[in-house]
């Protein structure tokens, strides 16, 4: 930070009236965070407005661009170096000579110091007062770096406020003796009224958008006889994070529920919705579940992040060996390609990478799904609703007679659907979908338990890809392992390696990671082309285990060895790929 600080040393007091500066919205704009069009609605908007709110906060209050994006820009504007949070102190500065509602109120936050300079974390470059006043408190040359806002509050309630946080902030007060009392779950008017009250709203906003910020895929709120429990799917594992006192359960339920355009009176049955935001610039779906339990209802909201789905084979860990089977299963003119794993193994991310690359002027591609994930230009998608009775049979009847070529269906769940998905493939139709099994082979005795014939299955089955999601190393903080002998050769790693003491990496976590060790997470698969030999132990009533072996020996790569190798590749542990494939 001393370097920051000589930087700055030469900069200039700008004032908010100066006119070389650039405007922030067309910076903005040439950095490509915002189209000129959008950017003019917001400016119409910000003239009406009698706040007369600054453009940046309004900007990221609509959702338009991040407050990260807004901090960069501002910095870009006034010629200060931008930094972040991982730059701020862990102890206090000048903590007995200035107050923390003065750090409030002017979002300043002290970050280093020398004796005679002073660098000081501004959300708001332009406030010269709070410059002049931490000149004359320090009695030192103050340079100034732009943080973003809520960064530098965080940290001032943290270092200088006792630690209390913004969740602790919105908890308190009035709001929570609003909502003591068991009277409350009577009256559904005002049930409604206080989870429309600003505090609740932007509690609720809060912990979604920390849910997007660390890269969560779900959202838990669960209420227990005493407390609230709110926990982050993070790459596949849950995690605590602060929450609410118990007694605001009923109100941040039933706003998550408002949200979600669900009954808030209907609290005895389970629920189902959707919520759709802009978040950070993002369009953002929240596929939303409520269920009854025993201290009031439990809510998980499923995010669904467009922009962040990656409809890419390699980038999901498909080798090109496994990915050229895949291909030339997906390449077939009609059959039913199988995706199968348990619940949360990237099933239908596979299914929809493999549509996207199907997806072309002269295909025609229905889905039946349950619900629609994520809206593919150019695929007509079906949402199933069971209480019209819209089943997966019924719009499958239905579809076939649109003249598709290519069908995906969400999964085949009973032997109604198998059967009309054998029909959809022997009429000419490929047919995509999920089946729940633990691996490739026990596919095939999955189907036939169902009730689907034999013979039929043999010759419509093109192939069956299982996989399991396994977490991904961090790359900044990965260290080499030297594994010995013994548990190399025991594991199969020594085998795969062909070294018996084979280098491997460790998690260690940083504040890339959030001290996990582990950032996103990557397919492990195995992939079973239907062949001859297969098609004939199918028809001799064959088990699992037969196909299995008769699999392996046609030259299907076991999942589990296929983690290993992502394993002596550096991208996971041992331990990843222990956990996934024991799983099933």
């Amino acid at each position: 930070m001393e370097a920051v600080a000589e930087r700055n040393s030469t900069v200039r007091p700008v004032t908010a009236a100066s006119s070389a500066r650039p405007q922030l919205g067309q910076i903005l704009v040439e950095r490509g965070k915002i189209d000129p069009a959008e950017l003019e609605r917001v400016l119409r908007l910000q003239a009406t407005s009698a706040t007369r709110e600054r453009l940046g906060s309004l900007l990221t209050t609509l959702g338009v661009v991040s407050a990260r994006e807004v901090a960069q820009a501002l910095a870009v504007q006034s010629d200060l170096p931008y930094v972040e949070a991982s730059a701020f102190p862990e102890m206090p500065i000048l903590e007995e000579r200035i107050s923390a509602r003065f750090l409030r109120d002017a979002r300043a936050l002290p970050i280093e110091e020398t004796e005679d300079a002073l660098t000081l974390a501004v959300a708001d470059p332009y406030d010269d007062f709070t410059l002049r006043s931490f000149e004359l408190v320090s009695d030192r040359k103050v340079h100034r770096v732009v943080a973003i806002g809520s960064e530098v509050d965080s940290a001032i309630e943290r270092l200088y406020g006792g630690g209390r946080t913004q969740v602790a902030q919105l908890s308190d007060g009035n709001l929570e003796a609003q909502f003591e009392g068991e009277a409350v779950g009577a009256d559904v008017q005002q049930l409604k009224d206080l989870a429309s009250e600003a505090p609740v709203i932007r509690l609720v906003s809060l912990i979604i958008t920390n849910a997007l910020e660390a890269r969560a895929s779900d959202i838990h709120v669960e209420p227990f006889e005493n407390r609230l429990i709110v926990r982050y799917r993070i790459d596949g594992v849950l995690h605590e994070i602060e929450s609410p006192p118990k007694r605001l359960a009923a109100a941040v339920i039933s706003r998550v529920k408002i949200m979600a355009n669900l009954d808030i009176a209907e609290r005895r049955l389970p629920q189902d919705g959707r919520i759709r935001l802009r978040i950070q610039g993002k369009e953002i779906d929240l596929r939303v579940s409520t269920v009854p339990t025993m201290h009031g209802e439990s809510v998980v909201m499923r995010i669904l992040d467009k922009g962040g789905v990656t409809l890419n084979f390699d980038k999901l860990g498909f080798e090109t060996d496994i990915l050229a089977r895949f291909q030339t299963a997906l390449a077939q003119p009609n059959g039913i390609l199988l995706v199968t794993g348990p619940t949360g193994s990237g099933k239908t991310t596979t299914l929809y990478t493999a549509l996207d690359q199907l997806n072309q002027p002269d295909v025609k591609i229905l889905t039946v799904e349950d619900p629609v994930e994520y809206q593919m230009p150019g695929i007509n998608q079906i949402q199933v609703k069971p209480q019209i009775d819209l089943t997966f049979a019924n719009a499958l009847r239905s579809i076939v007679r649109q003249d598709p070529d290519v069908i995906m269906i969400g999964e085949i769940r009973d032997l109604e659907t198998a059967e009309i998905a054998v029909q959809a493939a022997l009429t000419g139709h490929l047919v995509l979908s999920t089946l729940h099994t633990n691996d490739a082979p026990a596919s095939v005795s999955r189907l036939l338990d169902m009730g689907v014939e034999d013979y039929l299955l043999t010759s419509t089955l093109v192939g069956v890809l299982a996989q399991r999601l396994v977490r991904t190393l961090c790359g900044e903080c990965k260290t080499p392992h030297t594994m010995d002998a013994d548990t190399a050769l025991e594991i199969g790693l020594a085998r795969l390696a062909g070294s018996p003491r084979p280098t491997i990496y460790k998690p260690v976590g940083c504040h890339h990671c959030g001290n996990t060790g582990f950032t996103g997470r990557i397919c492990i698969v195995e992939m079973m082309p239907m062949t001859e030999p297969l098609r004939r132990l199918i028809m001799k009533k064959a088990n699992a285990s037969e196909i299995r072996a008769a699999a392996l020996a046609e030259g299907m790569q076991p999942m589990y060895d296929n983690g290993l190798r992502k394993v002596l590749a550096g991208i996971t542990t041992v331990e990843e790929v222990l956990r996934a494939t024991r799983e099933g």
